[in-house]
């Protein structure tokens, strides 16, 4: 940034401070972040159907069907190219990243991710990857949101609300769902729900749905009308639904990380698109409706024009036997998942929200036909509402987001006829996914580590301490072979401290001595030359490992131990101690941040 561009912001924030408040600040701020969360949403959308254009031109339309198998490669390499020679910076997956950022950055993002994704995930999603846009919107808004807080020196709490109003509008501007857009913001990014912190996700998500309309129109990405009212007599089917939902998102989530395990192992990113690439091609290649994010697909499932989804296979053959729907329809559920884990493991950048919505609208769809042609309880099933909440049950179990689903869908669908199955499905597909997949897909890695924002405020209280200002290092190391006259003079005489570690040559940590310790020899001089460290030194009480200790870890170790001074290794090597007291000192002080 040029100097007189320093000079401006100075002289606008000193104007600030004199004649706006923060409240109305924060305010306008939302808006604005709104106003380029919807932007880079429509920037997103466009610059993906332009590249899809391109390839379904009149140069190559004839030869179409072939290029299903090169052209997710051809994306992926573009993308791994870019990655590597012009961003020169690992770039996220959406979501996760900004819950990352949230957690252990203290909601500060690189300024690449604000454009880093714009440029690659439409590339994916455009070349036929199989995952969504969503996740990459998300987390440009994300950025803008973090590096606008940052440009006016806004504290981590207002930064953090603003990284959630970002989402916020991103979600808004896509499904033009502004309420369901807000309780996104909230379940995925842990907000707190009060008023102070509603206002300006209000104001982002109408920002940001009013910048959709103005350049899409009415246009919405999922069309749907409700044509058969909710009855009492299908309850009991819609219960049913909720269970075959949990098992599909279950499954969404154990091949998700199975997937992405395996490609865990490969270090060269040439050999994962390789694996990836030629791997994910065979699939879209023998399955058309994998290509890309798939809401063609969910569109006609939703309008109950099923024949257009079966037509669409690399054989045009028309499928005209139940079972064999059935079959086609079952491998678009298991496969689309496997499909969009081979875009991830090759080195794409997308989202996991259209695929759960893909395998969401087929398993409610096939549900309510198997259900129809069965006729077990001499009861018709509205195959096109079974699709609509199917999703839902799918984003509560797959997302971990039943608010999110309940709204979602009641937003799209322009009413709340279908609210109560909304409900059933939503809330028993979360509470059996739950038990057997405890955090859901963007929060899984950062909760394994203990680093995962909640609606904890203690947790999180701890997870946001900055454990290296805590950490203190002014202490007078001992070595096994100093004598009694050497600790006194050299330690104790020059220290204020009442313990000292006890080191070898390589800095590894051996032991502890305290004054206690040689409190009742320290002066008899007789004994300065042949009592020495080795012999009065002991083990310390626990030991706190620097980086892989928790702020909660090391609270349960001070509990467990009942020490007021513990050792932290760094390492493998001695790096400090940690006292209890100033742990406690630290986590009252960024209470009352976090709470302000």
């Amino acid at each position: 940034m040029s100097l007189q561009s320093k000079n401006l912001i100075r002289k606008f924030l000193k104007w600030r401070y004199q004649h706006i408040s923060n409240k109305q600040f924060i305010g306008i701020a939302s808006a604005i972040i709104g106003l380029l969360a919807g932007l880079g949403a429509v920037t997103l959308k466009n610059l993906t159907h332009f590249i899809q254009h391109l390839l379904e031109g009149e140069l190559i339309k004839e030869i179409h069907v072939a290029f299903y198998f090169i052209f997710p490669i051809i994306g992926l390499l573009i993308v791994l190219l870019i990655i590597k020679y012009f961003i020169k910076k690992k770039v996220g997956h959406g979501i996760p990243s900004t819950l990352y950022a949230i957690s252990k950055q203290k909601g500060i993002m690189p300024r690449f991710q604000m454009w880093s994704s714009i440029i690659t995930a439409p590339l994916t999603v455009g070349f036929g990857g199989s995952v969504g846009l969503e996740g990459p919107t998300v987390a440009t808004g994300a950025a803008l949101g973090s590096n606008f807080s940052r440009l006016f020196h806004l504290n981590q709490t207002t930064r953090t609300l603003l990284i959630g109003a970002a989402a916020a509008g991103a979600m808004s501007s896509i499904f033009k769902a502004p309420i369901a857009a807000i309780v996104f913001a909230v379940e995925i990014f842990s907000l707190e729900l009060t008023l102070a912190s509603m206002i300006p996700l209000i104001l982002a998500s109408i920002t940001a749905v009013l910048t959709s309309y103005f350049f899409f129109g009415d246009d919405v990405l999922l069309h749907f009308n409700i044509q058969d009212k909710f009855h009492l007599n299908d309850v009991l089917f819609y219960v049913l639904l909720g269970v075959c939902s949990s098992m599909a998102s279950i499954y969404f989530s154990k091949v998700y990380f199975s997937i992405g395990s395996f490609f865990k192992k490969y270090k060269n990113p040439y050999k994962r698109l390789l694996i990836g690439g030629v791997l994910l091609g065979l699939l879209v290649y023998f399955i058309p409706p994998l290509f890309g994010e798939g809401y063609e697909t969910i569109n006609n499932i939703l309008k109950g024009n099923i024949t257009s989804v079966l037509q669409n296979n690399i054989f045009h053959i028309v499928i005209d036997n139940i079972w064999l729907i059935t079959g086609f329809l079952v491998g678009l559920i298991l496969f689309k998942i496997v499909a969009t884990s081979l875009t991830f493991g090759a080195g794409g950048i997308g989202g996991v929200f259209a695929p759960t919505l893909f395998t969401g609208s087929i398993t409610g769809y096939v549900f309510a036909m198997v259900m129809n042609y069965s006729n077990l309880f001499n009861h018709q099933l509205s195959s096109t509402n079974f699709a609509m909440v199917g999703m839902a049950g799918l984003m509560a179990g797959v997302l971990q987001a039943p608010l999110t689903a309940i709204f979602l869908i009641a937003e799209i669908t322009g009413g709340y006829e279908l609210f109560v199955p909304l409900m059933i499905v939503s809330s028993i597909s979360f509470i059996i996914t739950k038990k057997y997949i405890p955090h859901n897909i963007y929060a899984s890695e950062l909760a394994k580590k203990g680093e995962l924002l909640t609606h904890d405020k203690d947790k999180n209280v701890l997870m946001l301490l900055d454990i290296d200002k805590v950490i203190e290092t002014n202490f007078v190391l001992l070595y096994p072979e100093m004598t009694l006259g050497e600790i006194v003079n050299n330690a104790v005489a020059k220290s204020s401290r009442n313990h000292f570690p006890v080191i070898n040559e390589e800095n590894e940590f051996l032991g502890i001595l305290t004054l206690n310790d040689i409190r009742s020899i320290m002066f008899n001089k007789e004994l300065y030359d042949t009592v020495k460290v080795s012999s009065l030194m002991h083990a310390a009480s626990d030991i706190i490992y620097y980086k892989k200790d928790s702020a909660e870890e090391i609270l349960n170790k001070f509990k467990m131990s009942g020490a007021w001074n513990l050792v932290v290794i760094k390492d493998g090597k001695y790096f400090g101690f940690i006292s209890k007291s100033r742990l406690l000192t630290a986590y009252r002080r960024k209470l009352i941040d976090v709470t302000s």
